[in-house]
């Protein structure tokens, strides 16, 4: 993914060039006391499972699972307690699965507002010491992971030897495109590296009975194209093609994409002009300042959505855990239903 354009990022990727930079990090590290007797490369595995420390003698450890990703298969030490994510959204599978990350990857700036969010970590959020556009391998270390999560994200092979040094790290799936791993499989490979693989299934089962009861209730969305104009606030448009995790929820609620993706000239604004429109990135003041755009029929008939990218509801379409997801479908599921049958739709700018 990383999907929005709002925020504190751009993705860039591995914050160290060269090995010998990397080498020089960890002997800093060592000299200070953040890493255990002149620990180098691999070694550093030697920090995770840190927990085991703490557990009573005689008491069998979990044992450890076994994941195989794009570049091999990592061992994670079993239920680990001191999880670090790099990816993007990867926090808001974490926390949903009942543990707050001990540092995160910084991306919208309001993310420890969200309700979901305050809920899972009682009001205090979480830390976004791993960086944000660039990787922060020393605060990465600092915090002593067991195991560090880098699935929504582009990682290369050097970033990811570079992350296998400080602890255990899973990516995505060699099967996935650059940026991209679908919301199930991400809940569940998430569920299965943290020993809670129960938890997640559960997690699904809820999330797609509430999708079940929204296209049950609304068969109107089934086959209706529904574009979504990503970040247009700077005049361009952007139409996320079908199947990219920026849509997967008007996907997963039975919508149909149009037929042309990615970057539309301000020229060719007719192609948005579908039988509904899900603009994300502006508000409609902003919107409605082209008058190519304020005449469309999908905008004049009131078929059009609006949310900005410091509300809510694009952070939860952004992060899509699974309660980002449920945050989102009560908000977006009525306003859908009352574009299509011409009631009034809401202001989601504060959603």
């Amino acid at each position: 993914m990383p999907l929005a354009v709002q925020t504190t990022a751009d993705h860039a990727r591995s914050g160290i060039d060269t090995e010998a930079e990397f080498a020089e990090i960890v002997d800093q590290l060592t000299r200070r006391g953040l890493l255990v007797g002149g620990l180098g490369g691999a070694a550093l595995f030697g920090l995770a499972g840190c927990g085991d420390r703490d557990r009573p003698a005689g008491t069998r450890s979990p044992a450890a699972v076994m994941i195989s990703h794009e570049y091999g298969t990592t061992q994670v030490p079993g239920h680990p307690e001191r999880v670090a994510t790099v990816g993007y959204n990867d926090q808001d599978f974490v926390l949903a699965l009942g543990i707050v990350p001990v540092t995160t990857r910084g991306w919208y700036e309001n993310y420890n507002r969200l309700p979901w969010v305050q809920q899972a970590t009682r009001g205090k959020g979480v830390a976004d010491t791993a960086g944000s556009a660039e990787i922060n391998y020393e605060a990465l270390a600092a915090t002593h992971p067991d195991v560090i999560l880098a699935l929504y994200e582009d990682i290369d092979r050097p970033t990811y030897q570079k992350l296998s040094a400080i602890a255990p790290t899973v990516v995505k799936g060699a099967k996935y495109p650059a940026d991209t791993i679908p919301w199930r499989d991400e809940l569940l490979l998430t569920g299965k590296a943290l020993g809670r693989e129960s938890e997640a299934r559960t997690l699904l089962a809820r999330v797609e009975a509430k999708i079940n009861t929204a296209r049950k209730e609304h068969p109107e969305f089934a086959g209706t194209v529904l574009v979504v104009d990503y970040g247009p606030e700077n005049g361009g448009h952007w139409l996320v093609p079908a199947g990219d995790p920026r849509r997967a929820l008007f996907d997963d609620l039975g919508f149909a994409a149009q037929s042309t993706g990615k970057d539309v000239s301000a020229e060719r604004v007719d192609l948005l002009d579908r039988d509904i429109l899900f603009v994300e990135g502006a508000t409609k003041r902003q919107m409605l300042a082209a008058p190519a755009f304020a005449r469309l029929s999908v905008v004049t008939q009131g078929r059009t959505l609006y949310t900005g990218f410091d509300s809510r509801l694009s952070a939860a379409l952004s992060y899509d855990g699974p309660q980002a997801l449920l945050y989102a479908l009560d908000i977006l599921v009525p306003q859908l239903a009352n574009a299509l049958a011409g009631r009034p739709v809401a202001n989601l700018d504060e959603a």
